[in-house]
């Protein structure tokens, strides 16, 4: 039986399609579900009829939103595939969707090689160990150049590209490929069925074997057994190829590239092959690593795993259907059905009307349904077993990074990361009647989308829904209009700005005193407040990841000499000093880039305590900063513009108008792209003003790249939320 188990779970691959925005991705799953018999009609995204863009925004704007998960069949290996959105803004959906796969298909446009958000989600993959291969897309463009877009991939993402196909035919005339490991031809007719298998053409025979050549050198010089291979024959079977390079992707040691058209379906069939052949199954990756939960104090029978360890000890779970059940939810979504929760399985075997303990609530609920899930179709299934991706229903508080694990064995799994919202906006109901209404949606909003963040502003009483860019923010409010009928009015969107020092201060004094009957209070602190890095706010800006986040740079540490201050109220100074850093002088802005340094310090035999010294690093950080000389910082973005030639002068105009600063031009397929740093709070409403000044021709992509000083009016107006 536990044979049986490990050859299902051996022909398992979980992956995604990561790529930059209009790179092919949905095109590229549609052509997927086509070829495995999964769908019988192949879905076209200019028309609205694929599947995995099934909410009428991604069919009306002709753009992932939404990361969606289907399943197909290949090979007699089962496909669990999720398309990610390519747009910035919605990176987070990707980030949730690389925290639960275990391999990746990048694609990468022949023209234009690697773009912005191609980078982006490349280093979320990298941050996640995902293994990956690649396939260059849209190969029968014109300028399309497969060598060109593998040498942008070893230049600006840095692997090892290893190209296991070369291409029939240029631009409008590639009809095909040849296998370099089998060295055979694959063609496509003009409808795009299944792939003709025949002999090299004589006229590509020569470049096929110097190819040929190359790539067995190359995978020799890295993988043990295919040099002693090499050495002994002077060359690489077919075999030990796909075998090294099977390796070698696993490891990240390489990254295997194919090609094709999928708008032509050409290319799909040996995508799919590489898929099974080099991509890992969940038993090829390492079990994966939590914290036991503890919740054996709540009611879990005794002798179970949870008591085995005390709260905080590590755990393994590793891909066994017979191991204590545990899965990861990593998306929530509000159907008509009902709601679904979306998991993961880790561990274990789940079966409907199962108990699961749920960590975020520590509660235990029970399992509904479980649904095999194929975009917004569903279809019911008995059990899901470790390896599975699946969707549940009956869960009333899980949320998006939660775990569920059996009852008896509880765990913690780190949940994905959620990166801090950079665009603002306030909104309110039209009519006092929907205020209500309004806020449940918000409310919902926020559950399945966890980088969508609501809040009320304490200075002026309003409702502000914060996210990662305006397009995002744009998408949310308007399935608050169309899908819950709800009329609102929405303010100018307004980034989140931080505070950092400048020139700070040395010696910067406080003490708390407080006596009012009984036990006092008395804490006395003397703090050294200084730029975080040599290079002052620059540097304290910090640079984010690919998701976004920046972070809070903050360093502490105590000069206290003679015991004068005990380390448990050093500690309480330092929680102060962080207290103190939500709120900037400038504005009520965060601080981030601050060292702080405790020099010095003082206690009372009877009044000194924890919460005195805390007060007192609070208060005194405050004081501290009121002297220090700060400086504002505004979010900038990376924007990468494509115009056509004629229309680059005034788009240069433009983004000099809006405070950008150059960094590269290029020529690309008769098509001028710039890139620039801008700052985020001046491109509310460029894509507005691009698409006038290019008459609907051009088009911009946007990534955050940290924070950077904000000229002084900024500083001078800026409302202090």
């Amino acid at each position: 039986m536990r044979n049986h188990l490990d050859r299902q779970l051996h022909t398992v691959r979980n992956l995604g399609i990561l790529a930059h925005v209009d790179a092919g991705k949905t095109t590229v799953t549609e052509r997927i579900l086509y070829a495995t018999g999964t769908t019988h009609k192949r879905g076209e995204v200019h028309d609205g009829t694929t599947v995995t863009d099934f909410d009428p925004q991604e069919r009306d704007r002709g753009i992932t939103i939404f990361a969606a998960a289907v399943s197909c069949d290949w090979d007699g290996h089962r496909v669990n595939l999720i398309d990610t959105p390519g747009h910035v803004d919605f990176a987070d959906e990707v980030e949730r969707a690389l925290r639960v796969l275990d391999g990746a298909v990048a694609v990468f446009d022949a023209v234009a090689g690697v773009e912005p958000q191609s980078e982006s989600v490349w280093r979320q993959a990298d941050r996640h160990g995902v293994p990956r291969i690649a396939f260059v897309n849209k190969l029968d463009r014109a300028g399309a150049d497969l060598d060109a877009a593998v040498e942008s991939i070893r230049t600006r993402l840095h692997p090892l590209p290893l190209a296991v196909q070369l291409p029939i035919g240029v631009e409008d005339g590639f009809t095909g490929v040849v296998d370099l490991l089998r060295m055979r031809a694959l063609t496509w007719n003009d409808a795009g069925e299944t792939a003709v298998e025949g002999e090299v053409p004589q006229e590509l025979a020569a470049e096929s074997l110097r190819r040929r050549r190359l790539l067995e050198e190359a995978v020799a010089e890295r993988h043990p057994a295919a040099l002693e291979e090499f050495c002994d024959r002077e060359t690489l079977s077919a075999r030990t190829l796909s075998s090294a390079l099977r390796d070698l992707t696993r490891t990240g040691d390489a990254l295997v590239v194919l090609c094709g058209s999928a708008y032509r379906n050409r290319g799909i069939e040996p995508l799919l092959d590489a898929v099974v052949a080099y991509l890992p199954s969940p038993l090829d990756v390492p079990p994966v690593s939590g914290t036991r939960d503890g919740a054996a104090k709540h009611g879990t029978r005794p002798g179970g795993l949870a008591a085995a360890a005390p709260d905080g000890a590590g755990e393994r779970r590793p891909a066994d259907p017979g191991a204590p059940f545990a899965a990861l939810a990593f998306k929530v979504a509000a159907t008509a059905t009902g709601r679904l929760t979306y998991l993961r399985v880790y561990s274990g075997t789940i079966e409907k009307g199962d108990p699961v303990w749920e960590s975020g609530t520590r509660r235990t609920e029970r399992i509904g349904r479980i649904l095999r899930v194929q975009a917004d179709r569903h279809a019911q299934v008995d059990r899901a077993v470790a390896g599975d991706i699946v969707a549940v229903v009956g869960l009333r508080s899980a949320r998006a990074g939660s775990t569920l694990c059996a009852p008896e064995a509880p765990v913690v799994l780190e949940p994905p990361g959620v990166p801090d919202p950079v665009v603002s906006v306030a909104v309110e109901p039209r009519t006092n009647a929907d205020a209500d209404r309004l806020a449940s949606a918000l409310a919902r909003l926020s559950e399945e989308d966890p980088s969508l963040v609501v809040r009320t502003d304490a200075e002026t009483g309003q409702t502000v829904l914060s996210g990662m860019g305006e397009l995002h923010l744009e998408v949310a409010v308007e399935k608050i209009r169309s899908g819950l009928g709800i009329e609102v009015v929405v303010g100018r969107p307004r980034v989140t700005y931080r505070e950092t020092v400048a020139r700070g201060v040395s010696g910067a004094v406080f003490r708390h005193v407080k006596q009012d009957g009984g036990a006092g209070q008395f804490a006395h602190v003397v703090l050294d407040v200084e730029p975080l890095g040599a290079a002052g706010a620059g540097e304290a800006a910090g640079t984010p990841d690919a998701a976004g986040d920046t972070g809070t740079a903050f360093a502490f540490r105590s000069a206290v000499v003679g015991g004068r201050v005990p380390q448990e109220y050093v500690r309480a100074v330092e929680a102060g000093c962080r207290d103190a850093l939500a709120e900037g002088p400038l504005g009520g802005h965060p601080v981030t880039g601050v060292r702080v340094t405790l020099v010095d310090g003082a206690t009372h035999v009877k009044d000194s305590s924890e919460t005195a010294f805390r007060t007192a690093g609070r208060l005194g950080m405050r004081e501290a900063l009121r002297a220090c000389a700060m400086v504002l910082l505004e979010p900038v973005v990376e924007v990468t513009v494509t115009v056509p030639e004629d229309a680059v002068g005034g788009v240069l105009g433009d983004l000099a108008g809006r405070r950008g600063r150059i960094t590269d031009s290029a020529v690309r397929g008769g098509s001028a792209v710039v890139t620039a740093t801008v700052p985020l709070a001046e491109l509310f409403g460029y894509a507005t003003r691009l698409r006038s000044r290019t008459q609907g021709r051009g088009a911009f992509t946007a990534r955050p790249t940290g924070y950077a000083p904000a000229p002084a009016p900024t500083t001078a107006v800026t409302p202090a939320r």
